[in-house]
């Protein structure tokens, strides 16, 4: 196919993330004789510095990680609580919780990656956070995506009564900055070290917690140090669907990655590979099958166990199936249970990285802050960034994700890990991109399962984004009369940029068993980037 990026493999551990200096973090730690769960604490605190408006130790995640020692794979969900003393029903519409202290949902991430180095982990935390802080306190340069990210903000968080500090964080006052300077951040560089010293306590239940909970107060917010207190982990086993004779593995509801599950149990059904690659039958068949998909998630969010089951089982899936054979145009949402909004690309930013050592250990991750810097309130003196989860509730007592004080929170992330059939892992795969997220690693799946595509080159890929009613957005790499095709069968299809962020920024890892082989896949769509060790 003629790969952007060079092919990148291994058999010593490989770390695909979306910043080069990130990758390189979680790489340096592998060969330090850390693993793959150091790796990714390592990966995940190192994006917090260089990707800061995309994921943070204030922010929330899900891991899908295989472990070698137990031969299977677990899940650690790290997803937190609507606050307890959320104002239900005070709020309108969700714009009202996209930014400002109503938006911060309690923060996960920290205890998530601090729970995969106790649990898995062979280095300390101090070993773990050092490239996260070496890269805090003496800085990286900034490249496009940085840049693009950072001065894109400066004038949505203006009006905001806590811009100044965050102004001063990321771009030393002056409201811009340009390529190639130099982003120091010394107080989170202090904030990792004292995680390093006194480990997740800092913040669940220590200073951290009780400056973070008094600014967000003295804001107006509602969050408590009982609700920070209250933060654990969760492991569990993983929900799985047979797609091409692998066994693909994702969190479990509240987690919406069954949306991903589905998509795929109904595209099995069908025999893609004998199709022309991304001409008009693979694309429709596809495309339906992920609307309806998207579909029975929005009419059934965070299910009970039975009705999941029904959900997952033979009958609904050859139901659907059916349904994507019958040519008639499918409608519907994709997103919320609200009225269609226009697309809005800054309200997605979502970051996703993969890890695979040679001990047989894979970790797939997805975490973010929500929108580009989240809430944009940015804790005085600590560097840390709050995220705006909330706004991914519904505040319309109707749907099916209400914001309940207390309740869970379902959000659309699905790190996956798939296995062959004699139980080993062979596939991690993660994408940003919000409620595109289980559309667009389903098209990847297809890509590298179906038509054979290497990681890197199925990673590259033109892929759609489909939004409600009808609309999906392709990337203009495919053809336009493939294009026109689908518009005549009921989709709203139109051309976009040839490579657009709209359908996310895929990173993964696929390994050869037998072999032990790695080879990455780094989204050129985002400053995606393979290190191997």
């Amino acid at each position: 196919m003629g790969s952007t990026r060079p092919i990148v493999a291994s058999v010593n551990g490989m770390v695909a993330a979306a910043h080069p200096l990130a990758a390189q973090a979680g790489a340096k730690i592998l060969a330090q004789g850390g693993n793959a769960f150091d790796a990714a604490a390592a990966t995940a605190a190192a994006l917090n510095v260089t990707e800061p408006y995309m994921s943070g130790l204030a922010g929330m995640g899900m891991a899908t990680c295989y472990i070698a020692a137990e031969k299977r794979v677990r899940c650690l969900d790290y997803v937190t609580n609507v606050p307890e003393k959320f104002p239900e029903g005070r709020f309108r519409t969700q714009d009202d919780v996209y930014r400002g202290p109503f938006a911060a949902g309690t923060p996960g991430n920290l205890a998530g990656w601090c729970e995969l180095v106790r649990a898995h982990g062979k280095l300390s935390l101090a070993q773990v956070f050092a490239p996260a802080i070496a890269l805090a306190r003496d800085g990286f340069p900034l490249i496009g995506f940085n840049t693009n990210g950072i001065n894109g903000q400066a004038a949505n968080l203006r009006a905001f009564p806590f811009y100044d500090e965050w102004a001063r964080v990321y771009t030393g006052g002056t409201g811009q900055v340009k390529m190639g300077s130099v982003l120091r951040q010394p107080d989170l560089a202090r904030t990792y070290e004292a995680i390093a010293a006194d480990g997740p306590g800092h913040l669940y239940g220590g200073k951290l917690g009780r400056e973070m909970v008094a600014h967000l107060q003295a804001l107006g917010g509602c969050m408590t140090e009982a609700d920070l207190e209250g933060v654990r982990p969760t492991w569990q086993d993983p929900m799985a669907v047979s797609y091409r004779g692998l066994s693909v593995n994702t969190l479990a509801p509240p987690c919406e990655g069954f949306q991903l599950l589905l998509t795929l149990a109904v595209l099995d059904g069908f025999d893609l590979g004998r199709l022309e690659r991304n001409g008009i039958d693979h694309l429709d068949i596809v495309f339906r099958a992920i609307r309806l998909a998207a579909g029975e998630r929005i009419a059934n969010n965070n299910p009970k166990p039975e009705m999941l089951a029904r959900i997952m089982s033979a009958d609904n899936v050859a139901r659907l199936q059916a349904r994507v054979r019958d040519g008639v145009a499918v409608v519907g949402p994709t997103e919320q249970w609200v009225a269609p909004t226009p697309y809005n690309p800054d309200k997605e930013h979502t970051t996703s990285f993969s890890v695979a050592d040679r001990e047989g250990n894979v970790v797939c991750i997805t975490q973010s802050l929500g929108a580009l810097f989240g809430s944009g309130v940015v804790i005085p003196g600590t560097g840390v960034c709050m995220n705006n989860f909330l706004f991914w509730g519904e505040v319309d007592p109707r749907g099916t994700n209400p914001l309940k004080p207390g309740g869970p929170l379902a959000l659309p992330t699905a790190p996956s890990i798939s296995l062959r059939a004699d139980g080993k892992p062979v596939l991690a795969l993660g994408t940003p991109g919000s409620y595109g997220i289980c559309q667009t690693q389903p098209q990847v799946m297809v890509q590298h399962l179906d038509f054979g595509l290497g990681m890197q080159d199925a990673v590259e890929a033109p892929r759609g984004r489909l939004l409600d009613g009808t609309q999906v957005n392709v990337e203009g790499r495919v053809r336009p009369e493939v294009v026109a095709a689908l518009r005549a069968r009921g989709h709203g299809a139109d051309l976009v940029a040839d490579w657009t962020m709209q359908v996310g920024g895929m990173q993964g890892i696929a390994i050869d068993p037998d072999s032990g082989a790695m080879t990455g896949g780094a989204d050129p769509r985002r400053d995606g980037y393979v290190a191997p060790v």
